[in-house]
């Protein structure tokens, strides 16, 4: 066996009815030019053993989705991942999520699955996406070999964008949650808090439209214009 082959992970086997499952789902798209209200939403929260992405584990998901422009509360996901080796430490506590929850919890690859079918051809928002898509992305590759292709678009990056004289420093979810007054019945709790960024998505949302951003792909552009800009205000 060449080096090569022995560094490269193994690929999971899955059982036929997952391989189907797989083959069934939706080719990825990209970001249209449909108008932000018509675009179908999903909003989504992953709790995890931890912030390291190459060695922490997803072990809980919440996702709504939004359509025709309101939170659509029958369209909602959660599923707490079957982990049973995961040891207790303060990150797995504050979610609420002891031993017996993750030894109950739902095989990953089937919740996974489920995930993938729940989102379809909609893109994400996520707060701090850029690491619930690294999250995402490790976790279907060790459990699916899957390969996540689904746009996503950070909610945190979203607000600073379209309030540009609102003053928060290193502002997160509870920063902007408190921004608009909206009221948090639950935190670090997979759907509570894809709940809670849903309704500050909507505002947002609401926002851009104001702002003259019709459409998701204008959207993402507005987003990478303001990275650009943001950048070159830091020297980086």
């Amino acid at each position: 066996m060449s080096l090569f082959a022995w560094l490269r992970p193994h690929a999971p086997q899955l059982a036929l009815s997952q391989r189907e499952r797989l083959a069934a789902l939706p080719a990825p798209t990209a970001l249209g030019t449909c108008t932000l209200r018509e675009q179908r939403w999903v909003v989504l929260d992953l709790e995890t053993s931890g912030l390291n992405t190459n060695r922490d584990q997803v072990l809980s998901i919440g996702a709504v989705a939004i359509e025709d422009g309101a939170l659509d509360f029958s369209q909602q996901f959660e599923q707490t991942l079957y982990r049973p080796e995961q040891k207790t430490n303060p990150s797995v506590l504050i979610h609420g999520l002891g031993p017996s929850a993750l030894a109950a919890g739902c095989d990953p690859g089937h919740a996974l699955l489920d995930l993938l079918e729940f989102i379809g051809t909609s893109p994400v928002l996520a707060f701090h996406a850029p690491f619930d898509e690294r999250m995402l992305a490790r976790a279907l590759k060790q459990s699916l070999g899957y390969r996540l292709q689904i746009p996503f678009l950070d909610v945190a990056e979203m607000a600073p964008m379209l309030n540009p004289d609102t003053v928060l420093r290193e502002a997160g979810l509870d920063d902007w949650v408190a921004r608009f007054g909206l009221q948090v019945q639950a935190r670090h709790h997979a759907s509570a808090d894809a709940q809670v960024t849903a309704e500050l998505a909507l505002i947002l949302l609401s926002q851009a439209r104001r702002q003259h951003i019709q459409s998701p792909a204008q959207l993402e552009q507005c987003l990478h214009n303001w990275r650009r800009r943001m950048a070159q205000r830091h020297g980086l």
